[in-house]
């Protein structure tokens, strides 16, 4: 059998060919052949194996560098060393887990009522789309925008994350359980979300959500969708964007400046249902009366600036007339996407 494309090959070991080239880099998957004029990478069947048995690892979160030390282990090493790895997983995990007991134990504000929240949302379709395929969620006790990609199975993705994430609001659980809950949620929507389509019309979603209970804020995030916190006058972003720009920015390949003018700024590197099963970023915070959140589709935080976002929330005492004028604001950027907008007051 003859060689592969680094996409033909890329396809059979359901990887992408980033994953590929980046394994090539660190040594732990370098091409059969490389193309001397393109430098085009070719792969051999027989790679197929060794490929399978990286993703599988990385799938358990071991690190490539303790991947490249077992992969050219006979497979009982192997076995032994992924039983080593996942124990100490575990014992960190359980650690973590008590620790975080502890602290909302000793944060959390006895005697004290619970802030009140007042909250307002709404999506737009903005001036260039078709159709919505955002959706935004304010309850008593649960914040959420989604943004649905790929047209209507898009949108019943982003109906579906949120949707998912509803009947939480009922749930009678202690602060430090909610991100185990968010977690757990998460990894059902990603199912349910694969589900919605095959091949190149599969649909997905992000999704951004704050749970309450109490004074305590449960944070998930997955994508591009963001939430902002004002406090004191200045507004600070508490999500980070999953897309390859801002991973290249990370690495110091590019600069803001120059990830805010890509022509692949909109490119997702995590989405709900897209690809490999998504690990969903998740924090617990402090809820304080004055507090006020924003949580948004790309489709406003793209167009408007963080100070003109940070000027209207400050100016705009009510949450239905400040997701109005947020709006106001995308439509007067040209409003190139849909927007979802989700603004939300403590108050005791």
């Amino acid at each position: 059998m003859g060689l592969l494309t680094i996409g033909a090959f890329a396809r059979a070991v359901r990887m992408t060919p980033k994953a590929l080239r980046l394994y090539d880099e660190l040594g732990l998957l370098p091409p059969a052949a490389v193309d001397p004029e393109s430098g085009y990478r070719f792969y051999h069947p027989d790679q197929r194996e060794r490929a399978l048995l990286i993703a599988r690892l990385r799938r358990i979160g071991m690190p490539l560098a303790a991947i490249r030390t077992v992969c050219d282990r006979d497979p009982r090493a192997v076995a032994e060393a992924v039983t080593t790895y996942w124990g100490r997983v575990t014992a960190d995990t359980a650690d973590r887990a008590r620790e975080v007991t502890a602290l909302v134990g000793e944060l959390s504000r006895t005697g004290h009522g619970a802030p009140a929240i007042r909250r307002a949302a709404r999506t737009d379709r903005g001036a260039v789309r078709d159709s919505d395929e955002d959706v935004a969620y304010a309850g008593d006790r649960l914040l959420a925008v989604a943004d649905g990609i790929r047209g209507s199975g898009g949108a019943a993705a982003a109906r579906a994350a949120v949707g998912a994430l509803e009947p939480l609001e009922a749930l009678d659980r202690p602060a430090g359980e909610l991100l185990a809950v968010l977690a757990a949620a998460v990894d059902g929507i990603d199912e349910t979300v694969r589900g919605l389509g095959a091949g190149d019309d599969r649909p997905a979603t992000t999704l951004t959500a704050l749970l309450r209970h109490g004074d305590r804020l449960a944070l998930v995030h997955v994508g591009d969708t963001r939430a902002y916190l004002l406090r004191g006058g200045e507004l600070s972003l508490l999500t980070r964007d999953h897309t390859w720009v801002r991973d290249e920015v990370d690495r110091g390949r590019l600069t803001p400046e120059q990830a805010a003018a890509h022509p692949r700024r909109a490119l997702l590197s995590r989405a709900l249902g897209g690809g490999r099963p998504v690990e969903a970023d998740l924090a617990l915070r402090t809820a304080l009366p004055g507090d006020r959140y924003l949580l948004c589709s790309d489709g406003l935080s793209s167009v408007v600036s963080p100070a003109a976002l940070r000027d209207t929330l400050a100016a705009e005492p009510g949450c239905g007339p400040a997701v109005d004028r947020l709006i106001e604001l995308a439509y007067a950027a040209g409003a190139p996407d849909n927007i979802a907008c989700v603004v939300a007051d403590l108050t005791r």
